[in-house]
This record gives structure tokens, sequence and C-alpha cells, in this order.
């Protein structure tokens, strides 16, 4: 069970690692912060992972999960950030984390106005703003010294060919494991070079507690947090799709109505408590998901030994040190690797859409227009009020909330006017 643990953990430690080094690069943090940061990060998805593959009361499906920070509510998270500053952003995430609770209720309501067509083109929109923001780990800002440094893009091109050329070389569970592989392998050419200082691993004790309220106390914000509000709609219609697809992984019959809920509810506990340590939102892994289908090992106990072993992970101080203390242009490499990922799991669900249909073409075509609009030309709507600001300055946000109005607009509104126009001609002309 141990190993199997490990297996999962493995999968998914480059995603919190990635994580918080965007956050510490986008947002300039020092090395302790972002120490305490990823420590926090490791507790936190190890607790998260508890209570989805344990269950906890009304809480987790007790199918095996595992949670991490990253993906979409990272992006907004950082958005909020830059914008009105760290306190507003953790207030961002727990205005979510409570959203979620109240709306949990009339969820299924709302799903049909977040189709695949939806959620597809918001997934596409993710993956291009994550792996620009991890390019930008691997190169430095435009403008700055350093930028684009040889020595830099090397080492993170190099960290990419290791990952291709373990996923080629290796079948099985070494595949599964070829972005963790290609990272480690990475962070050995970089202290080749003399780019892996290790010297502050050891400093301090060797037990660590992440802080709570790293940034102060929150501040709440309910305008800043309408791009979280927006994609927390989203993320229970993913949320539904991953409990279904992890069931019939571990052949378990579950009652979608009990067992989703209990899925939502797990992602906002663990995401309301990370807000007090200064994370984004929680999320499940997909990648665990693959796992279970490709070993067969499906045991909720397994994930469940994963989440002791990231909670132990993050209480290692020299551990989460010598983390971060790989360099960022490995980490960056490992990044466009892993968000380039969710740019084709958003174009694998827009093939399942009929695109043949003009409709859902525009539909598509015009929200990923507007969304990539902030992300390849920052600064774009610098000369609008601060409060549109919030909203347009997230391309993710934007898109989502396009396509939503432009769905509702050609799906929704549209056949109803049409019908009532061809109930009322039907009338008239029995009257004539």
């Amino acid at each position: 069970m141990l190993l199997f643990g490990v297996q999962h953990v493995l999968v998914m430690a480059a995603t919190p690692i990635s994580a918080i080094f965007l956050m510490s690069a986008t947002l300039g943090l020092d090395a302790e912060l972002t120490v305490d940061l990823l420590s926090a990060a490791f507790v936190l998805s190890g607790v998260g992972s508890l209570i989805q593959s344990l269950g906890l009361w009304k809480f987790g499906p007790r199918l095996p999960f595992v949670m991490l920070p990253g993906g979409a509510p990272l992006i907004l998270f950082l958005a909020i950030a830059e914008q009105h500053g760290m306190r507003t952003a953790s207030g961002a995430v727990v205005i979510t984390a409570v959203f979620l609770f109240l709306v949990l209720p009339v969820f299924t309501r709302l799903l049909k106005f977040f189709p695949e067509l939806v959620i597809g083109t918001m997934i596409v929109i993710v993956g291009v703003n994550l792996v620009k923001v991890g390019g930008v780990l691997v190169t430095g800002q435009p403008g700055e010294p350093g930028f684009a440094d040889r020595g830099n893009l090397l080492l993170g091109l190099a960290t990419i060919g290791f990952t291709v050329v373990f996923y080629l070389l290796f079948t099985g569970v070494l595949r599964q494991v070829a972005v963790m592989l290609g990272l480690l392998a990475g962070a050995v050419l970089a202290a080749c070079l003399g780019k892996f200082d290790l010297s502050g691993s050891g400093a301090g004790g060797p037990v660590s507690l992440p802080e709570v309220l790293p940034f102060g106390s929150p501040q709440f914000n309910l305008v800043a947090a309408v791009p979280l509000l927006l994609y927390s709609l989203a993320s229970m219609a993913e949320a539904t799709g991953q409990t279904v697809i992890n069931a019939e992984a571990v052949g378990k019959s579950i009652d979608r109505r009990v067992a989703v809920p209990r899925t939502v509810r797990g992602d906002a506990l663990t995401s309301l408590i990370g807000g007090a340590f200064g994370l984004p939102l929680m999320v499940t892994s997909g990648e665990n998901i693959g796992i279970v289908r490709v070993t067969g090992v499906r045991s909720r106990y397994v994930t469940a030994a994963a989440g002791v072993l990231l909670i132990v992970i993050g209480f290692l101080a020299p551990v989460t040190r010598a983390i971060g203390a790989i360099p960022a242009a490995v980490v960056g490499g490992t990044a466009m690797v892993v968000f380039a990922v969710i740019t084709v799991l958003g174009v694998q669900m827009l093939a399942r859409c009929d695109l043949s249909d003009h409709a859902n073409t525009f539909i598509c075509a015009v929200a990923i227009a507007l969304g990539l609009l902030p992300i390849l030309i920052p600064g774009v709507y610098d000369s609008f009020p601060s409060n549109a600001r919030i909203l347009l300055d997230s391309g993710v946000a934007i898109g989502a909330l396009t396509a939503v109005v432009l769905n509702v607009l050609f799906h929704h509104v549209r056949p109803a006017v049409a019908a009532r126009f061809a109930a009322g001609g039907t009338r008239h002309r029995d009257g004539d």
C-alpha cells in the first residue's frame, strides 16, 4: 500500500511544486515564504486526499482521489493577487469556498449552462495561459535583467527533453511518472552545472509547520472574487465528471446525487482551510484517476496512504527546502509539459462537441479570441476603470463568461424565441 501510495505522490508532486514556483515568480515572494507555501501545499494536498478517500461525515465520496493546487484557479488567484494584493486573493479563496457550500443545493440546475462546449473552451484558455506562465519561469520576464538567458533556456529545454525520453523508453508505471523523472533529471543536470544550491536545505530544524495567514488576515472583496466564483460553477461540473469516471474505474456503483455533492464539499472544505494558509483553490487530480485505470489498484486506502505521505513531506523542513532549491528553469520546463496537457484535455473535450454546428464553432471562436486577448497582450485593458479590469484582465474569466453567455443566447434563448414565434404563427393561421 505504501509503495502504491508513493506512486500516486510521484505522479502529482510536480503540480504543487510548479504551482508554488509560479506563485513565487509571479508575485516576487522570498525564498523562506516560498518554502512555507510549498510545505502548506503538500500538507493540504494530503489532508484533502484523506478527506476525499476516507470520507468525513458528508465530505468526500470515499473514492481514490488525490487533491492538489494548480490549474485555472491558480491563474485566477494570481490575477487577483497582482491587482489587489495577496490578502484580497486569500479572501477570494475563502469567499469561493463558502459559495460552493451555498450553491451546492441548486448546482444541478446550473449544469445545463456549462456543457462540454463551454468547459472545453475554458480549459483551452487555461492551458494556454499556464504554458505562458510556465515559460516565464524559464525565460524570466521580458525587459528584466537575464531575460532569455541561454543557460536557463537550455536547462528548461533539457528538462522537457528528459521527460520525452523517459516517456518514450518506459512503459507502465514508469511512464506514468515520466514528468517527475524529467524534473529530477533536470535538477541533477542543474546541480552538475552549479545552479542547484542546497546549502540552505539543512538550515533550521527538521520539522516545520506551515504558517497560518502568511500574508495577514484575508480581505473580502466580492467584486474581486468574481473570476473565482465563475470558475467554481464550472469546477462543480468537472467534479461531477471526475466522480463518475473514478467510480467507473474502481467498479463502484454510486448515486450521483449523493457522491458528487460529497466530492464538491471535500473540495470546498480543503480550499477553505487552504485559504487560511495562503493557497489557491484545491482541486481533485485527474492524473491519479489515470493511475487507477493503468495499474488496476482500486483501493481508496492507497490514495489515503498517499495523503499521509504528502503530509509527512510537508512537515519535513529539509525536504521542502531541497525542493524549493530546484532552479526555476527546471520547474518551468516541467510546468510547460504538465500544463500543456490541460490544453490537450480541453481540445479533447471540444472534439466531443458538434463543431460542425456553426453556432458551436462561433461560440468557441469568440470565447477563445476574447479570452486570449489579455493573455497574449498584457495591459490591453489598462485604460478601462479598475472595477471593469477585475474581470477583463482575467482571460480565463472573460472567456468562460463569454462562452456561457453565447451558449445561453444560441442554445436556450434563440430556440425559445423561435418556438414562441412559431407557436404564434400557428395560432394566427388557425384563427384565419
